[in-house]
Formats: structure tokens, sequence, C-alpha cells
């Protein structure tokens, strides 16, 4: 069975800096896309990053855009969410996601920023205040 585990999430004050994680395992991660979502509360689950099958492309929703780093160890298993800079605005549930990839091209197979995902973790809490 295909299984994600998100943690790193807490409670921290406004411009600090979180780094979540999402441990994999059912699956081989290089052959899948990743990304991280967030659902606040009262509002509609939103993409926040997605990631390439091989990790060297990457998009990003524009609110997080410079301040948020998307990435991946394939060897290790493991999608990073490297969130700096944070706003209150950013609490949220966060959850990593994985699924095929719907796009090769060049060599580089990646997800759209705001397809669905078939896998997901349980979700991780991020607190900005």
């Amino acid at each position: 069975d295909v299984q994600l585990v998100e943690s790193g999430g807490g409670s921290v004050q406004a411009g600090g800096s979180l780094r979540l994680s999402c441990e994999v395992s059912g699956y081989t991660m290089s052959s899948y896309c990743m990304g991280w979502l967030r659902r606040a509360p009262g509002k509609e689950r939103e993409a926040v990053a997605t990631i390439s099958r091989d990790g060297d492309y990457t998009m990003y929703t524009d609110s997080v855009k410079g301040r948020f780093t998307i990435s991946k160890d394939n060897a290790k298993n493991t999608l990073y969410l490297q969130m700096n800079s944070l706003k209150p605005e950013d609490t949220a549930m966060y959850y990593c996601a994985a699924d095929r990839c719907s796009y090769c091209s060049g060599g580089r197979c990646y997800r759209g920023l705001n397809q669905g995902y078939s896998y997901w973790g349980q979700g991780t809490q991020v607190t900005v205040s």
C-alpha cells in the first residue's frame, strides 16, 4: 500500500520558518510526481507546490513564491517543504500527495500544479501567529 506520512508542522511566529517532511512507502518515489497542498479553516483546499519526478522542475502558487521551496530526496523516499517568512495566512493543515506524472517533455515529467492526486498523507498542522 502507498503511504505518505507528514511531519514537521507546529506553531511559529510570523516571519519564522518551518520544514515539513513527507516520508513515503509502498512505491518507488522516483517514479511519481508529488506536491504539497493545504486547507485553511473555512477555505477550499489549495495547491501550494509541485515537483517533477526527478526533482528538477517545481511550480508554486503565487502566494508562496520566493518563500517556500519544495524538494525531494529519492534515496530517502522523502519530500520536503521549506517554509520561510511565514505569514498568518499560511496557517492551514498541510498535506503531501502523490500520483503518476501527467506530462513528459524532454525527459522531464511533472504534474500540473492544480491537478488532483490519488494518494494523500494525513496532514500536519501549521499555525502562524
